[in-house]
């Protein structure tokens, strides 16, 4: 909630938290285990036309100056719209141009990472999960139906499986 209140006061445009700070949060709470264990960072997206580096930097600053330690730290922003300009150097696939923050969802490598919050500003907490939050809470790892199996995909089961060995994997068809 601290890291949801402090990215609404920013007012960052089509902002959402997702992915491991949603998921493992989750799984956490499923397993018993204390609130922040396994959360690597809070990973913030947010959608601004400009594509510029200089423009997300701004950004990056800006909510890097709303945290304290040890939040400073494991706050990780970054712009939807620029994704596919350094995705295929990062992870070896190509990426189409978002049009917005919740369509990045859709290409995660699981439907259990695909899920997106924010708090708005009458304090309701709005959900974007494009498969549904069946994986998240039944602790399913299952690939992305609408992409080929991400090339990332065997590090990050045994990333989550290190931390949840609980977890149920359904490993991808091979043709």
């Amino acid at each position: 909630m601290h890291v949801l209140r402090t990215v609404r006061a920013l007012d960052l445009p089509d902002w959402r938290i997702f992915s491991g700070a949603v998921y493992q949060g989750v799984w956490n709470n499923a397993t018993g285990r204390p609130v922040g264990y396994g959360i690597k960072d809070y990973d913030i997206g947010y959608f601004d036309p400009d594509t510029s580096w200089d423009a997300e930097d701004v950004f990056i600053k800006r909510v890097a100056a709303a945290f304290d330690p040890p939040f400073r730290d494991l706050v990780e922003v970054r712009n939807q719209a620029r994704v596919h300009l350094w995705f295929r150097d990062r992870f070896g696939e190509d990426y189409e141009a978002l049009t917005g923050t919740d369509e990045a969802l859709a290409r995660f490598v699981a439907p259990a990472f695909a899920v997106g919050v924010r708090l708005e500003k009458d304090d309701a907490i709005s959900v974007a999960a494009p498969f549904g939050l069946e994986d998240m809470f039944d602790m399913v790892l299952r690939p992305n139906p609408r992409r080929e199996p991400a090339k990332g995909w065997t590090r990050a089961v045994e990333s989550a499986r290190a931390r949840w060995p609980e977890l149920t994997v359904i490993e991808p068809e091979r043709a």
